[in-house]
């Protein structure tokens, strides 16, 4: 068979290793066992040659349907492709067979093809920074963003920008991971980060990767707290990396908050320094069970969200970012005081982020004054959410915090038992929910350790 392969990039050699490519192949018609091993290094597009992509592309599409991998079929399913015509596919795939040195060896020549299909991607990578550099009409830090981005997606194995073929999709993604999943052992794995409040986990089946999150409050009712509870649960109780960045706490306050939380100290005790010997006893233990915590904050204020992106990538394996709040934002881009379009650029680039680094991004927003007038009922709705409708519009699911005693002034008479026992009563409101039903969740509040809590729930026995 004749390959007519183009070896060189601007005058430079591609490198590629025709060998190891073949004996991929072979080892797979060799012996079909060894795909398994193969699938874990490689994909269709590592391979250089184009009749070896076509290859690998059959052989992982029978390995899926469950059918035998073996010359003859797989050159049947070429053909059909337009791939080869009977005579030379016949003979290449034969010899694919008979020239594989040892089937043993299946795992390390697919490093080899592997490790090559890299030092292409950067490459040509290279040149695309080289010639992106080039054009003095962008920025310098555009310019970083995008090369940054360009070397991070060349790492996570996602180095091309061009359209997929559908059937690529599914060979190569899809059927992986719904593979994945099936295994009860493994599919606790696969499930959207636990919040650490099982109704609402029930209703959006957990944080899911590439989500963006919003948590939209009045100023003062608790949505700093309730973003700190959710940073805490998903760290500690669900034992992942989480970064959360503060524009309007600084560290040390956001550390003493979840200290406060986690000892069941009063909140006030962190600043009057009151403290008893039990006191200093719980805060002990709770230094002892956060030691480990992969809890981590940025309390950078004038940081923009290509900014957090790159920081976020550089600390490697996160697993979720936190964003206190929105509304202190400042987009990358000059606006001109057009907040509407600023905030429309931060929410999109926050999205962004979720989707490239493929983690849940959950980010603080105030809503608009308009629900202190809304006659005895003050429950937030979607059309509250401040200074932009993008922020609706980008979210995958909107939280609305709601206490009912926070409408409640003494100034209007005495305040009665029932208001005193709202006193404690919150509401989180699925506002917007892409993967799943709109339903309130009820919340307990206790404002001396800034906790919120699953509210429980009493039941007539008949």
């Amino acid at each position: 068979m004749e390959v007519n392969v183009s070896t060189n990039y601007d005058g430079m050699n591609m490198p590629y290793s025709l060998e190891a490519e073949q004996a991929v192949l072979g080892s797979v018609l060799k012996d079909p066992r060894c795909m398994p091993t193969v699938l874990i290094h490689l994909k269709s597009e590592h391979f250089y040659m184009p009749q070896h992509k076509a290859i690998f592309a059959a052989m992982v599409l029978l390995d899926a349907n469950a059918q035998p991998i073996d010359p003859l079929v797989v050159l049947e399913h070429l053909k059909k492709e337009g791939v080869y015509d009977d005579a030379a596919g016949k003979t290449y795939l034969y010899q694919l067979a008979q020239a594989v040195p040892s089937v043993q060896n299946v795992e390390s020549y697919a490093k080899i093809v592997r490790e090559k299909f890299y030092l292409r991607a950067l490459i040509t990578t290279s040149r695309e920074i080289i010639d992106s550099s080039m054009n003095e009409d962008n920025s310098a830090d555009l310019l970083l963003d995008a090369a940054e981005q360009k070397i991070y997606n060349i790492r996570q194995g996602r180095s091309t920008d061009a359209p997929s073929r559908l059937n690529d999709i599914i060979n190569n993604e899809v059927f992986e991971r719904l593979k994945v999943i099936s295994n009860k052992e493994e599919r606790e794995k696969h499930k959207g980060l636990p919040s650490g409040f099982a109704d609402l986990d029930r209703h959006i089946s957990g944080f899911n990767k590439s989500d963006l999150i919003i948590i939209g409050a009045r100023p003062g009712m608790g949505k700093t707290s309730f973003a700190l509870n959710l940073a805490r649960n998903i760290a500690v109780c669900g034992g992942k990396k989480v970064v959360m960045f503060s524009l309007e706490m600084t560290k040390a306050q956001l550390a003493e908050r979840v200290l406060a939380t986690e000892a069941r100290v009063d909140v006030k005790k962190m600043r009057s320094g009151e403290f008893d010997d039990n006191d200093w006893q719980r805060m002990g233990v709770a230094i002892e069970s956060l030691a480990g915590c992969e809890l981590y904050f940025d309390d950078t204020s004038t940081i923009t969200v290509p900014e957090m992106k790159a920081r976020v990538r550089r600390m490697r394996d996160v697993d979720a970012v936190v964003v206190d709040y929105l509304g202190l934002l400042k987009s990358d881009k000059n606006f001109e005081g057009q907040r509407v379009q600023e905030v429309s650029d931060i929410t999109r680039n926050l999205k962004l982020m979720a989707k490239d680094l493929n983690i849940p991004v959950i980010a603080c927003s105030q809503l608009a004054r308009v629900t202190e007038g809304r006659g005895k009922s003050h429950r937030p709705m979607l059309a509250d959410l401040r200074d932009s409708g993008s922020i609706e519009q980008d979210a995958d699911i909107v939280l609305m915090l709601y206490r009912p005693f926070y409408y409640i002034n003494e100034k209007d008479g005495p305040l009665t038992e029932e208001d005193l026992a709202k006193k404690n009563e919150a509401e989180l409101i699925i506002a917007k929910n892409r993967h799943g039903s709109l339903e309130t969740v009820d919340l307990h509040w206790n404002g001396a350790f800034t906790l919120f809590t699953t509210a429980e729930k009493t039941r007539n026995e008949y």
